[in-house]
């Protein structure tokens, strides 16, 4: 009798069934996928899952357990190098087994088995639904004030800004202003002596001709004086 026998021997002998799950195992590990029956997959998730949380603790002991089940090297490596990291922070349920209908010739129901942290798309998909997932929770009036207080304060920070650039802008249009000046003084007081040279100059001339007439009437008054001393 098979009291409380659960265990499935899927028809086969022990050393044949230890081969065939360790086979599954090991192209599970590479290929990331792969397709059988129900029944097979049910056997080898209960046998590979053990292995999987093995792996997280990279250790040689570790190590050498794993490969006394799966007898390759190069699915150990993968197991140990690549899996591990993505199944770090996963507390179990490493494989998932979608059911396909049944097989042509015999009726077998058959299904994929396959790592889940491998499949992109529906990764890709959940992270989608949980940017756009909302909670509502009740007492909606204390978030609408909330909300209010925060628009409130947004705009004060926005009007504090736009005031702050204005008087930014003041301040540097009064400097370039003060810089215009500057120049346009500098010239007015370069040119002003220009204008002092050129009434100067006709001042001097003035004075000039204003001398020779005294010196020509001097001269006048002294031919008189020796003419009227003549004619005496």
């Amino acid at each position: 009798m098979r009291h409380r026998k659960s265990f499935n021997h899927l028809g086969r002998t022990s050393s044949h069934r230890k081969a065939m799950l360790a086979n599954m195992a090991t192209s599970l590990i590479l290929h990331k996928r792969i397709t059988t029956t129900v029944a097979k997959a049910k056997a080898l998730r209960s046998y590979v899952e053990p292995l999987i949380t093995r792996s997280k603790d990279d250790t040689t002991h570790s190590r050498r357990i794993v490969f006394s089940y799966l007898q390759s090297k190069e699915a150990v490596t993968e197991l140990f190098r690549e899996v591990a990291k993505k199944v770090a922070d996963r507390p179990g349920g490493y494989t998932r087994i979608i059911k396909l209908g049944n097989r042509v010739g015999d009726n077998a129901e058959l299904a994929m088995m396959e790592l889940v942290d491998f499949n992109e798309t529906l990764l890709a998909e959940k992270t989608k639904t949980k940017a756009k997932s909302t909670r509502r929770r009740r007492g909606g009036k204390k978030k609408s004030t909330n909300a209010g207080q925060k628009e409130a304060a947004v705009k004060e920070t926005v009007t504090k800004e736009k005031t702050d650039e204005k008087a930014a802008e003041q301040t540097v249009e009064k400097e370039t202003g003060k810089e215009k000046e500057a120049p346009a003084a500098e010239t007015k007081n370069e040119e002003t002596p220009q204008a002092e040279v050129e009434v100067k100059e006709p001042a001097k001339e003035e004075e000039k001709n204003e001398k020779k007439q005294e010196k020509k009437n001097e001269k006048k008054d002294e031919k008189n004086e020796e003419d009227n001393s003549k004619k005496k």
